[in-house]
């Protein structure tokens, strides 16, 4: 890990490529022109050290300052230094411990604050938040600490912390972009997606190509169902062709749009760097289905049950559409394998009393209808079904029940089941006074 991690946030952004460097305390003062001057020895190990770090050579400077903080160990600019040198070298302990040594010795020395926190955000960020918080009040006009702290914040969990601090951190420097992207995904992250959205726009007026920006954009826009979320996506997709999860999103929300080429497309897009996923392949079929092309999303998901065979809501999709080609032998065996696996699926017993029925199997029929029974209140034309059914089979006094139950439940809304419903009562109601 290098250094430019040490005041990063992985859900939020990078902000410094080092850290901060404090102003270094005046040398001794100048003897008067008549005394010769006596050379200081803390000065020339601060010297060398502050020109090895000018010239990144973060080996060299380390052993003046050593020996510095060694022979001075109350003076908290050589173990601020030391800590400084020792991030770079990415001996964090190390760093901890001299930062520590220079806060102790110099509370007002708020780089110190600033680079101790920095260093605990990837590796103890509880820890960041107490220095952090010290380094906003010594610096209450510098937005940088605000959003270091954000980010601590953000890591423990504390979004509302974060936010905040986020907010205020925007105020004191509204043109960061850092913090406007930062400020975006907190709020996207706590469902604030109006205020996620402007964040977001902000930081896009700050820098336009933003792939960052965009998807948070993009993110809040879908997540309050606006209809330009496609557009965001596409512009996204422009800066970062290759995200995709960002892809199959566009595709479904194409797919919710009804613009049924252009998810297709998208899909198209998606699958032809790898092969498609179970999810696409699902995806695809309901294009297909919405296009009518039955034999397609057939296959479509025949080759996804493939890939995982223990998905009922792919087989159970599979048995509809044999359904709507009236295969029923087929749909009828698709469906057994879904009610097998997962008996409370009301959906596929439906479905399956519906094979069953167009096949004339009404025995079978009745039982998968029984079964939804047993879970919920029947429809109306569940109970002309189990009525037919009743019919067919000669059981004449459960067959007028059925058809009055229909009656009873269907409200008029099929005139003609209530016709077939009516003129049936009448035979099996002479029927049954015929056998008394």
């Amino acid at each position: 890990m290098n250094s430019t991690r040490l005041i990063a946030a992985a859900s939020l952004a990078l902000c410094f490529l080092l850290p901060v460097r404090a102003q270094a305390p005046p040398a001794e003062k100048q003897r008067p022109a008549t005394r010769r001057k006596v050379p200081n020895p803390l000065n020339d190990l601060l010297e060398e050290a502050q020109s090895a770090i000018d010239r990144k050579d973060f080996p060299a400077a380390l052993v003046p300052l050593q020996k510095l903080t060694a022979d001075q160990p109350d003076f908290a600019y050589g173990f601020f230094e030391l800590g400084y040198v020792y991030i770079a070298l990415e001996r964090w302990d190390e760093a901890r411990a001299a930062l520590q040594r220079s806060i102790v010795l110099d509370p007002k020395l708020s780089e110190a604050y600033v680079n101790l926190g920095s260093l605990l955000l990837d590796h103890d960020p509880p820890a960041a938040v107490a220095p952090l918080r010290q380094a906003v009040a010594l610096l209450p006009a510098q937005s940088r600490p605000r959003y270091l702290l954000a980010l601590a914040l953000d890591r423990t969990n504390d979004l509302p912390g974060a936010i905040e601090s986020l907010q205020a951190a925007a105020r004191l420097d509204p043109r960061d972009l850092d913090v406007q992207l930062a400020l975006a995904r907190v709020l996207l992250r706590a469902e604030k997606f109006p205020g996620a959205e402007s964040a977001a726009r902000s930081a896009l007026a700050l820098a336009p190509d933003s792939a960052p920006a965009q998807l948070v954009l993009a993110h809040a826009l879908d997540a309050q169902q606006k209809s330009d979320a496609a557009g965001a996506y596409r512009r996204y997709l422009e800066l970062q062709p290759s995200d995709r999860d960002a892809l199959f999103r566009l595709a479904n929300i194409l797919f919710e749009q009804k613009q049924l080429e252009d998810s297709l497309a998208s899909l198209d897009r998606l699958d032809a760097a790898q092969p498609p996923s179970t999810d696409s392949l699902l995806l695809r079929a309901d294009i297909q289905v919405a296009q009518t092309h039955w034999d397609a999303a057939i296959l479509t998901l025949q080759k996804a049950l493939q890939q995982d065979p223990t998905r009922n809501a792919l087989r159970a999709g599979l048995g509809r559409l044999f359904l709507q080609k009236r295969d029923f032998p087929s749909a009828e065996r698709e469906l057994l394998l879904v009610v097998r696996a997962d008996s409370d699926n009301l959906a596929a017993w439906k479905d399956l009393s519906s094979a069953y029925y167009l096949q004339k199997n009404c025995p079978a029929a009745l039982a998968a209808l029984d079964q939804v029974a047993r879970k919920e209140p029947l429809v109306p034309g569940a109970w002309f079904v189990r009525a037919t059914c009743y019919d067919r089979l000669e059981q004449a006094a459960a067959a007028l029940e059925a058809y009055q139950k229909f009656l009873d439940v269907d409200k008029g809304q099929d005139a003609n089941q209530i016709w077939q419903s009516q003129q049936r009562i009448i035979v099996l109601r002479k029927r049954l006074a015929g056998k008394r």
